[in-house]
């Protein structure tokens, strides 16, 4: 809980603080920062007598907590509702009530009014974290950049994993041992296995598989795949811990060039970021190629 602030019940059981805004956006910064979700809802519009003032804000996290108020009663639980779906979708809703028509918001709520409420999902910047640092990892880093990933790189070669080759990183790690202790994958984080050779490639899809990142992807033939598969199952893991992860990595567009990899990969990317339904099954054509390119 916020320290100085009075804590109040939200819908569900949850607690929530009433904040002044630069209290409310300085929550958002320190959410995005530790790669937390939420959703803010705000009061665009009113007509009328409501319980509260346009341009009111409540911030609502992911595990339901609520800071700030649009003035209680039915109508913030409505809200509060739709902010978990936004969420979700992480897609925007403007929502309408007519408060002086419909008696289901006169809990003490209301004596009369219309009310715009805009509710837009709060999502930390995605950050992609590349292992390796070679051709292909540089041509996605820069295009996933573009589209908006933060960027992360680990390779044991500092000639490879350095500022000067990928000047777009906020983070540079020199060993994958050093990654693997100081990443802390959430549903934010991306991780690309493009390491020089099929030992480290194993070594970071170990860690990799029982982390909570949204994606994982490892680049290779579909022989190469397999063959780490079998080679981490006879260490302990499990065929379903496998599920989760894309590989041959990107999608296929029939891709040859690192660059042209870089720009398939990045479009799977782009795909898992924006909730893409139907993506394409699988196919081992694009990995083929990336695994003759594969540094």
């Amino acid at each position: 809980m916020l320290q100085g602030h009075i804590e109040l019940t939200a819908p569900g059981g949850a607690t929530y603080a009433r904040l002044n805004d630069m209290d409310l956006f300085e929550e958002i910064v320190r959410m995005r920062k530790a790669g937390e979700r939420g959703a803010l809802a705000t009061i665009v519009h009113t007509n009328g007598s409501i319980p509260s003032y346009e341009s009111s804000r409540m911030l609502v996290r992911e595990d339901g907590s609520i800071a700030g108020t649009i003035g209680g009663g039915c109508v913030e639980a409505e809200v509060w509702a739709a902010a978990k779906d936004v969420m979700k979708a992480e897609q925007p809703r403007k929502m309408t009530f007519n408060l002086n028509h419909e008696a289901a918001y006169d809990a003490g709520l209301i004596c009369g009014g219309t009310l715009e409420i805009f509710v837009e999902p709060l999502l930390p910047q995605p950050v992609l974290y590349v292992f390796g640092g070679g051709h292909i990892s540089s041509a996605v880093a820069r295009a996933a950049n573009s589209v908006g990933f933060g960027i992360a790189i680990a390779d044991d070669r500092e000639t490879f994993a350095n500022a000067e080759r990928f000047p777009m990183a906020g983070e540079i790690y020199t060993t994958y041992e050093d990654a693997f202790a100081k990443i802390k994958p959430n549903a934010s984080s991306y991780l690309l296995i493009v390491t020089r050779g099929h030992k480290d490639d194993m070594r970071v899809l170990a860690w990799a598989v029982r982390t909570e990142a949204r994606y994982i992807g490892m680049i290779g033939s579909k022989r190469k795949v397999l063959s780490v598969y079998k080679a981490l199952e006879k260490e302990g893991y499990s065929v379903g811990e496998f599920g989760r992860v894309h590989a041959p990595v990107g999608l296929d567009i029939g891709a040859l060039s690192p660059e042209e990899i870089a720009i398939s990969i990045t479009a799977e990317l782009i795909a898992v970021r924006r909730n893409a339904q139907n993506l394409p099954h699988k196919s081992v054509k694009l990995s083929q190629a990336a695994a003759a390119h594969h540094d």
